[in-house]
């Protein structure tokens, strides 16, 4: 999951793959803007076949915690 996350990632801010660490900050630390941030969200329910909660996802600050909670999703 966090390799598939990074991938994703790289996608949409300039940032190395091996600079992404658990503890990474979608907007403080890789530099995801809100448009970003919920583009990404609709490639992972694409490429994961899972609905991401609107409400739920103010809480994802990390990478770690987006893993988490995508796990969750996926059962």
């Amino acid at each position: 999951m966090f390799e598939k996350l990074k991938e994703l990632i790289v996608n949409y801010v300039d940032v190395n793959p091996e600079d992404i660490t658990l503890e990474s900050r979608f907007i403080d630390d890789l530099g995801f803007n809100s448009y970003d941030f919920m583009s990404l969200l609709g490639d992972l329910e694409t490429e994961l076949d899972v609905t991401v909660e609107e409400s739920d996802v103010v809480n994802l600050h990390t990478v770690g915690e987006a893993i988490e909670y995508l796990e969750k999703l996926k059962g």
